[in-house]
């Protein structure tokens, strides 16, 4: 357990018991505003419910690459990554940003992750040399845009190496696959995560710099189209479904577990769901929860064809939601959205498309006895 946050004190902060983020600052009374100050780099966020782990010694970058998505080993000090741990089927089961400081890997992981990854890692590590802590106590993520008139931070570098992660999210990274098609929302993306001593953020929480809430870096993340384990991620999901074979797979180095799963459905098959952002009407003010069910219209019956999975009012494109839903679904389809039984109409922008996967050109044989005619 950490400390409760030091910007909960700021004047007009507002923690919402149901937010996905808790124990920060949702919003401060003007969200909007805090949105656009937030994209202009001018504002910071309160992440520091979230995990950070850290991983030390001479074996820590080969022994992630040999068990998660991403190719680490060319990792340099100061780098940024992104990687994803899957189960044998190649479900997800944690993501991770990663900044290596020539000593140690730093895992930015959700809240919830930190207890059983550590001890997951803990089993897997072997007689390897490396030793893994959950650091979250003593230093808090703080989340910005990073542009030219971004803040300054007193970022931690406890091997001489700023802790600050760049998202990755912004370009298909080497070795990567992207499925969205046309112009893609992640290139005004320049998203990054200082880690910040814990006893330096009362100073900081108290200091001039402008805050936004959580839900600001929500209703940015939501229309770059970027996927969160909190969010989108259920127990059946798949990297393929929510795009992040552009981010945090790479689709040539060697094993590790789920590869199988991950290589089979890129070059073969077509994942079962896909992800999509709707834009909803505003007209009732209502924003559905996550899980609110997405339902198109089959022969004149509503049927539910996916749900809900982040919901956001941004400050340019107004009420919009990314959901996923079922592969088969037509773009064409006009959706709606039940929250509480209020039906939300919703219109489908496409990311992950249909036929996404089966890249592999693979010649189709004859059919055995098949009679070939001349």
């Amino acid at each position: 357990m950490v400390d409760p946050s030091p910007f909960l004190s700021r004047p007009a902060a507002v923690a919402l018991p149901d937010a996905v983020d808790s124990g920060v600052p949702s919003h401060y009374g003007s969200p909007s505003i805090e949105q656009r100050m937030l994209a202009a780099g001018e504002a910071i966020v309160d992440l520091s419910n979230r995990g950070v782990v850290s991983i030390a010694g001479p074996d820590r970058l080969s022994w992630l690459n040999s068990m998660t998505s991403a190719e680490l080993t060319r990792l340099a000090p100061g780098g940024s990554s992104e990687t994803l741990f899957l189960d044998p089927n190649g479900r997800l089961e944690y993501a991770a940003g990663i900044i290596d400081d020539g000593v140690t890997a730093w895992l930015l992981v959700e809240p919830d992750a930190v207890e059983p990854l550590v001890a997951w890692l803990n089993r897997m590590k072997f007689m390897l040399r490396v030793e893994i802590d959950d650091r979250t106590a003593e230093f808090a993520r703080v989340g910005f845009v990073r542009t030219d008139s971004s803040p300054e931070l007193p970022v931690a570098a406890p091997n001489g190496v700023p802790l600050v992660w760049t998202d990755p999210w912004r370009e298909v990274a080497l070795g990567g696959h992207q499925y969205a098609r046309g112009e893609h929302p992640s290139a005004d993306w320049s998203w990054a995560e200082a880690l910040v001593p814990r006893d330096a953020l009362d100073a900081l929480a108290s200091g001039p710099v402008p805050a936004a809430g959580s839900l600001a870096a929500e209703a940015l993340r939501v229309a770059a189209w970027r996927p969160r384990l909190a969010t989108e991620v259920d127990e059946k999901t798949i990297p393929h479904e929510l795009d992040w074979l552009r981010s945090a797979v790479h689709l040539s180095k060697g094993c590790y577990r789920g590869q199988e799963t991950i290589a089979k459905v890129h070059n073969l098959g077509h994942p079962p769901r896909r992800l999509v952002l709707l834009h909803l009407d505003g007209s009732d003010s209502v924003l559905p929860g996550r899980g609110a069910e997405v339902r198109a219209d089959r022969n004149g019956e509503p049927t539910t064809v996916g749900s809900v999975t982040t919901a956001v009012m941004h400050h340019e494109l107004g009420p919009i939601a990314l959901a996923v839903v079922r592969r088969n679904v037509d773009p064409a389809a006009v959706l709606t959205v039940d929250e509480d039984g209020i039906s939300i109409a919703a219109a489908q922008q496409v990311i992950v498309p249909s036929d996404a996967g089966a890249v592999a050109d693979v010649p189709r044989l004859p059919r055995l006895g098949a009679v070939r005619r001349s």
